[in-house]
């Protein structure tokens, strides 16, 4: 598959994806920092990739409607999270896709711990 990382997500997240296999790009390596979430959502749109977040603003299906993307993940941590509580997040998603055949593709999920929240829109 093929993902973007949103900017609060670095190297250490990008090679997790890389080690499962996945093409991922990273919003640091495209000079997008601080780029409007709109024009993000455009961006991956037109690349044909999974956006991955932080940025909740993502799951306003009014706003970045599932149907209309290549996916919308948003991970959602605790307050205060560790990198290492990041990556058990990250690896979590990544074993819901590879070892469960999902994908996101037209959804939007809701990383949690333990837990992926989908939501699926009705075509």
């Amino acid at each position: 598959m093929r993902f973007k990382l949103d900017e609060n997500f670095g190297r250490r997240t990008q090679q997790l994806f890389r080690d499962a296999g996945h093409d991922v790009q990273t919003v640091a390596e495209e000079n997008l920092r601080g780029i409007d979430d709109q024009r993000l959502h455009e961006v991956c749109q037109r690349e044909a990739r999974c956006l991955i977040t932080l940025d909740l603003d993502f799951s306003d299906v009014t706003r970045f409607p599932p149907l209309q993307s290549h996916g919308l993940v948003v991970i959602r941590p605790p307050r205060n999270p560790t990198l290492p509580l990041l990556e058990q997040l990250i690896r979590q998603l990544l074993q819901a896709i590879d070892a469960q055949n999902l994908s996101p593709h037209r959804n939007l999920w809701m990383v949690e711990i333990g837990r992926i929240r989908i939501y699926q829109p009705s075509q």
